[in-house]
């Protein structure tokens, strides 16, 4: 479980604030207008942006001072985080052991996970020889060995076409019921919403307001959401 008790966090000119919970295995939407917070709030929970007061609690434990790479999450961001100069095995297998120093059984597991998600056979490929989807794909096998509790999708399929990206969302929800994973996803796109996620928190000039039902905040959006999407 995730709680922001009071929490603000301060960005240059800009100010955020939630107070709010998402329960264990929820999988949750961060809907809003472009500058709204979106962002911000991922990187609070992440921890690459630190609460000026209130909390942040995963689990029950308060992870203020937990390093980003020490909290029980893992982030996906739009460009899939890969780096160029590693093969896809290598990428997929930094959420083992940063120092790719792996024994058999963990390179087994890394090819295992690829094959999990339709990249069986890519392992010694370079990022740049993939498409778009393939690169996520590449991005969601590191996240199956990570097999952290807490799931961060900064838009990540926002490049990617409507078929692919509705293909790429059903992948991200059959890690989710595999892994029990507490999923975040930060969208611009209400149909996103919809398939993956049945709760989504609006954020509003600063504001991360607490989970409601997609459906029920799509259906009857607030004024400023309305506006945001043009309805």
């Amino acid at each position: 479980m995730l709680t922001l008790r009071a929490a603000e966090a301060v960005q240059g000119a800009f100010r955020l604030t939630a107070d709010l919970t998402v329960e264990a295995g929820a999988r949750v939407s961060v809907i809003g207008a472009s500058g709204s917070g979106k962002s911000t709030l991922l990187n609070i929970v992440a921890g690459f942006l630190p609460v000026s007061s209130g909390t942040v609690e995963i689990d029950g434990q308060d992870v203020r001072e937990v390093a980003p790479g020490d909290r029980p999450v893992s982030i996906v961001f739009q460009d899939s985080n890969l780096f160029p100069h590693l093969t896809v095995a290598q990428n997929v297998g930094l959420g083992i052991k940063p120092g790719l120093r792996l024994d058999a059984a963990e390179t087994q597991a890394i090819e295992e996970a690829l094959a999990r998600v339709g990249l069986e056979g890519y392992g010694a490929r370079k990022p740049a020889a993939l498409s778009g989807g393939q690169q996520s794909r590449v991005a969601l096998a590191r996240v199956l060995l990570r097999r952290r509790p807490l799931l961060l999708l900064d838009e990540p399929f926002a490049a990617l076409g409507p078929a692919l990206r509705a293909e790429m969302l059903e992948l991200v929800g059959e890690i989710a019921d595999q892994q029990n994973l507490t999923v975040m996803m930060v969208t611009h796109e209400p149909t996103d919403a919809r398939a993956l996620t049945p709760l989504s928190i609006f954020v509003d000039e600063g504001v991360a307001q607490p989970p409601v039902a997609t459906d029920q905040l799509l259906d009857n959006p607030p004024q400023a959401l309305r506006d945001y999407l043009g309805s």
